[in-house]
């Protein structure tokens, strides 16, 4: 038999979250939780079924995000159970696609991490002399470029491509991976990475911290998926 309740008041169930009682209200009003009872003079009360509806919707927030949690709460509240499963369906398979890129770019990474990288050039140089410098043809380059391998700057006055220090170093990681076998595309995700982490030593360092997030959104999710299956079960007919 479900548990039941005589009524609490907003503050009641913001106190076990350390929320605020105006933040419940907001909840509801957003259609996270189903709406109040009323007491004959007006006052909201809430029951067990609004707990678990609050607590599920917490726990899904740091698994899914904002947006997804309410999708997933707004659907269950209005008693669209599969249209919520749905949603946490493309949260999980999201993860699982992001763990997928982790890995790949790891695997490129490890071969870049410590190598000494060549003096780069003093000052910015065009395309031709870093094409000598890697033993390939100008029109890799610009095919490298195409892919969002190498993103070069154009002289202001000659349109031409230029080089900086940057620049050569991402042609010469992309050179090594790709004798590695891996596809532009991959590549170009990898030195996105390195371009945002400034350098391969701190992609690296950066990788090992975005793992534990992913274990930490794999752990949240599965106490969201327990919250949120006890407020279905309060939901679910006697």
């Amino acid at each position: 038999m479900k548990a039941q309740s005589a009524g609490q008041r907003p503050v009641d169930l913001a106190r076990e979250h350390g929320i605020s009682a105006q933040s419940v209200r907001n909840y509801e009003s957003d259609g996270v939780i189903p709406p109040a009872q009323r007491s004959a003079s007006g006052y909201r009360r809430y029951t067990a079924r609004h707990a678990a509806a609050l607590r599920a919707y917490l726990a899904l927030v740091p698994a899914y995000g904002y947006a997804v949690a309410g999708e997933v709460m707004r659907a269950v509240v209005a008693g669209q159970s599969d249209a919520a499963l749905r949603a946490v369906d493309r949260g999980h398979a999201r993860l699982l696609r992001d763990r997928e890129i982790l890995d790949g770019v790891e695997e490129a990474v490890q071969g870049l991490v410590g190598i000494p990288a060549p003096e780069p050039p003093a000052r910015a140089v065009p395309i031709g002399a870093v094409a000598h410098r890697l033993g390939v043809r100008p029109a890799t380059l610009r095919k490298w470029e195409r892919a969002g391998i190498v993103e070069p700057e154009r002289d202001r006055a000659t349109r031409q491509r230029v080089y900086h220090a940057a620049d050569v170093r991402d042609a010469e990681l992309a050179h090594l991976l790709r004798r590695g076998g891996y596809r532009l595309d991959h590549i170009a995700g990898v030195l996105r990475q390195v371009r945002a982490a400034g350098g391969p030593d701190a992609l690296a360092e950066s990788l090992r911290t975005w793992r534990q997030r992913h274990a930490a959104q794999a752990r949240a999710m599965l106490t969201a998926a327990a919250r949120l299956d006890e407020y279905l079960l309060e939901e679910a007919p006697q």
